[in-house]
């Protein structure tokens, strides 16, 4: 799965990208993707290296849609670094980029999207009852515009992941749903490309996130019920400096249904606020 040190070359239109896979497949090619909304980090990049590892061609979508923004969120104001991160994927592992225009993704009259529950209900829902529907309706079209035999998604949405993976089997679509795990900074901090919203002072709070999920996975096993747990997480990050905090859940690992008590695999997971900026993490307890 030999690749040149080049930048991949980008192309805007699905017409374009299914040519370019139909080429790369009737040569026997096992073809990967990694969706992103651009505004490229180290944990994009991890991605693409994992899914590298297991197709002979890669396509990167970059495309920051619209129908998972509510009316109050920063659509507008969400990073549009397109060159930067083609600069970034000069590594031979990309050999394709796909970044269609929101009238390529939603033409005038569209009028079909997708709803969505099991694993999307609570969490994030809760707090952006817009998202899943959205998320699930672009993810599904990039999927069938390119038909990847692989497609993989990073655990820091793991919520988002398991909604994917769900999709995916429910409309029997021909593509594996991998997860990677999350890349985090030194301190912990899981890397987003919303960190670089957060000021000197948030971005040393913001590294407390996964210091006190840490913490109360191990109060868990020392043998604190969830529920207490669930209250002593919320406290810490308030004392920590978060200014809210949206959730602090317990949920089954593999479907995110609540937990009475920890049996089985596990998944701690929560979304708080700092400032303007709304961070998530989570962690297997």
């Amino acid at each position: 799965m030999s690749r040149l040190m080049t930048q991949p070359q980008i192309i805007h239109t699905i017409s374009e990208l299914r040519r370019r896979v139909a080429s790369w497949r009737n040569g026997g090619a096992r073809i990967g993707m990694v969706p992103t909304m651009g505004a490229l980090h180290a944990g994009h990049l991890s991605l693409v290296e994992q899914v590298a590892a297991q197709a002979d061609k890669v396509v990167i979508s970059i495309f920051v849609n619209p129908t998972q923004f509510a009316p109050h969120e920063d659509f507008d104001s969400y990073p549009r670094t397109l060159e930067e991160d083609r600069a970034k994927l000069t590594t031979g592992k990309a050999d394709l980029i796909f970044a269609p225009s929101v009238s390529e993704m939603y033409p005038n009259g569209h009028a079909t999207t997708l709803t969505v529950g099991g694993p999307s209900e609570g969490l994030e829902t809760d707090f952006r009852p817009h998202f899943f529907g959205g998320v699930a309706t672009v993810v599904a079209k990039l999927l069938i515009a390119a038909m990847p035999d692989i497609a993989i998604f990073g655990e820091k949405d793991y919520q988002q992941l398991l909604v994917i993976r769900r999709m995916a089997q429910d409309l029997a679509l021909p593509t594996e749903i991998a997860g990677a795990a999350i890349v985090r900074e030194p301190d912990g901090l899981a890397l987003s490309s919303r960190n670089a919203y957060l000021s000197t002072n948030e971005r040393r709070v913001a590294g407390q996130l996964n210091v006190v999920l840490k913490d109360v996975i191990a109060r868990l096993h020392g043998g604190m019920d969830i529920s207490e747990a669930k209250i002593t997480g919320k406290n810490a990050l308030l004392n920590a400096g978060f200014d809210s905090v949206d959730y602090v859940a317990i949920r089954n690992a593999e479907n995110l249904k609540p937990l009475g008590t920890l049996t089985g695999a596990a998944r701690i997971l929560a979304a708080a606020k700092i400032g303007k900026t709304r961070l998530i993490d989570n962690m297997p307890v």
